[in-house]
């Protein structure tokens, strides 16, 4: 085991696999000679050169349409998108085509494409650097969506992510510097399996992303009230490993749905679904599923009023204690 940050993690995975392939290639704006616009690539052009690391023009959508058409044409493009923000302006080679060519060609092309941007709160960047979206994204037929928390996550889906043969969206929260320790070894861990963080009897909170941190930090409180509290890191959105979902469901009975974007449209809709679809996990359930979400406005410039936004501890704490008064 190694002791690697969020960042470190995701950059060992992207140079191992650039090693072990030369057709996997970086691609994105200051990735070069300035490192990243959060610092993940510092070193990477030094070692590989300009032919897998390729400083871009800024031009998201550009960038993107250059990486499915390498892709298509057999390479394994990574995609750095500075802000997840601006995936609404590589929305179209995203969606139109990423997602569509193996459909169109039937199953005669793939694009094996994996598109990095962070996602969410925590820099003070206010409106247009701040936002959740992968709501937007899960909606369409052809991406998958992986959203990791911990740097052993990260590494891990990352590796799958590029050996993928189809377009994957990965989308990183902007606590770049946490650690843990990693294994050394080489390792997958598997696109649409979610990973139980702590186990627990009572409520069952699901989440992903830098939420699953303040998951962690509700439970440990809830024990104080003798209250048990599973966390479930769903690390993909797409595909979805509903079999977790349910099980934890039907063994706890309470259920908490927690992320950063909006309660409006987000994707706990979706988990929400899930779970009261499947006749089992509704007979299971001894209170109402509760959504613990991000507040419904764009995010202030004030650093102060920013920390307001996404959902806190407090407010998980709260719900679940309502789920037993009730």
């Amino acid at each position: 085991m190694i002791k690697l940050s969020y960042r470190e993690a995701i950059r060992q995975a992207m140079m191992e696999e650039m090693e072990r392939d030369p057709d996997v290639v970086l691609i994105g704006e200051d990735v070069g000679c300035y490192g990243g616009c959060f610092q993940v690539t510092p070193g990477m052009i030094e070692r590989f050169g300009p032919r897998q690391v390729i400083e871009t023009p800024v031009s998201e959508e550009c960038i993107v349409g250059v990486a499915v058409g390498a892709a298509m044409m057999g390479m394994k493009p990574i995609v750095e998108v500075m802000y997840g923000d601006f995936s609404t302006l590589a929305a179209d080679p995203l969606i139109n085509h990423a997602a569509k060519i193996r459909f169109m060609s039937a199953g005669q092309q793939s694009v094996p494409l994996v598109y990095r941007t962070p996602m969410g709160s925590g820099t003070g960047a206010a409106a247009q650097h701040t936002q959740s979206l992968e709501a937007l994204f899960t909606n369409v037929p052809g991406l998958k969506i992986v959203y990791p928390a911990s740097p052993t996550d990260a590494k891990g889906l990352m590796k799958s992510a590029i050996r993928d043969p189809d377009p994957v969206l990965f989308f990183e929260h902007k606590l770049y510097g946490a650690e843990e320790l990693v294994p050394q070894e080489d390792y997958l861990i598997p696109i649409g399996k979610a990973d139980i963080k702590r186990q627990g009897s009572d409520v069952t909170i699901i989440t992903y992303g830098k939420t699953v941190f303040t998951a962690l930090e509700a439970a440990r409180v809830l024990e104080n009230d003798e209250i048990s509290a599973e966390v479930l890191d769903l690390r993909s959105l797409r595909p979805l490993d509903t079999e977790a979902i349910l099980a934890s469901v039907k063994k706890t009975g309470r259920v908490v749905v927690l992320h950063e974007a909006p309660r409006f449209g987000g994707f706990a809709g979706e988990i929400v679904s899930t779970i009261v679809e499947d006749l089992e996990a509704f007979s299971a359930l001894k209170a109402p599923v509760v959504r613990v979400c991000g507040l419904d406005m764009p995010t202030p410039f004030n650093k102060n009023l920013e920390q307001q936004l996404p959902p806190s501890s407090k407010r998980i704490i709260e719900s679940v204690l309502a789920m037993f008064r009730g």
